[in-house]
C-alpha cells in the first residue's frame, strides 16, 4: 500500500506540473513559446514575449499547479491513514510536480522532443503551500529586493532559492520541520539546474533583464 501511495502522488503530481500553460497561452496569442526569446515554457519568456498580463496569468497557473500538487498529496496521504506522512507526502509531490513542469509529459508529447520550464514559479506554490506563512515572507522579500536592485529575474530566483534551502535547513536543524523536508533541497537543485544557461549569461555580463521586449514577429 505503502508504494501505490506514493506512485499515486508521483504519478498525479508530475501530471498537474506537465500542464503546458506557457505554451497555451502562446498559442492563444498566435505564437509558438518555444520558438521565441529564450525557447523557455515559463513566466519569464511570457512576460518578454506577450507583455505582463500575459506572463502574470502563466505566473499564477505555475504557482497554482505547485499549491495544488502538495495539496492533492496530502489530501491522498491523509485518505491512506498511517501508511505516508503528510510531511513525506508533500515533498515529494514538490519533488514530482517540479519535475512535470521542467519535462513536461504534454510539451514533450506537443512538440516531439522533452521540453520544459525552469520551475520557479511551480516551486514557489509548493513553498506557499508547505512552509509557515513568516517564512514564506523571507525568500520573497529576498527575490523582489534582488529584481527591484538589478532587474535581473534569473538572480533573484537563484538568490531566493538559496535562501529557501538555508531556511529550511535551519527549520529542521531546529526541529520546526521533519528531516524529511531536506529532501526539498532537490526542488533547489532543479531550478539551478534548469537555469544552468542564465547563469551563463549573468557571468558574462549579457543576460536579459525585466522589461526588456523580445520581438514576437
Amino acid at each position: 500500500m505503502y508504494v501505490q501511495t506514493v506512485l499515486t502522488v508521483i504519478a498525479l503530481s508530475y501530471m498537474i506540473g506537465s500542464f503546458p500553460t506557457a505554451y497555451l497561452v502562446g498559442k492563444l496569442n498566435g505564437v509558438n513559446i518555444f520558438e521565441l526569446g529564450s525557447g523557455n515554457m515559463g513566466t519569464t519568456n511570457v512576460l518578454r514575449t506577450l507583455g505582463w498580463f500575459w506572463g502574470a496569468m502563466v505566473f499564477i497557473v505555475d504557482i497554482g499547479k505547485g499549491i495544488f500538487a502538495v495539496w492533492l498529496g496530502k489530501e491522498i496521504a491523509a485518505m491512506n491513514g498511517d501508511v505516508m506522512s503528510q510531511a513525506s507526502a508533500g515533498v515529494i509531490s514538490a519533488l514530482a510536480v517540479v519535475v512535470g513542469h521542467n519535462w513536461s509529459f504534454f510539451a514533450t508529447i506537443i512538440t516531439g522532443s522533452i521540453r520544459g520550464g525552469k520551475g520557479a514559479a511551480t516551486a514557489g506554490g509548493t513553498w506557499i503551500i508547505m512552509m509557515p506563512a513568516v517564512v514564506i515572507v523571507i525568500p520573497m522579500l529576498v527575490m523582489l529586493s534582488v529584481v527591484a536592485l538589478t532587474r535581473y529575474m534569473s538572480l533573484g530566483v537563484l538568490v531566493s532559492t538559496t535562501t529557501a534551502a538555508l531556511v529550511i535547513g535551519l527549520l529542521v536543524g531546529m526541529n520546526e520541520l521533519e528531516p524529511v523536508y531536506l529532501l526539498y533541497w532537490l526542488v533547489g537543485v532543479m531550478v539551478f539546474y534548469r537555469h544552468r544557461d542564465n547563469i551563463k549569461r549573468l557571468l558574462d555580463g549579457n543576460e536579459r533583464r525585466v522589461g526588456e521586449k523580445v520581438q514576437t514577429h
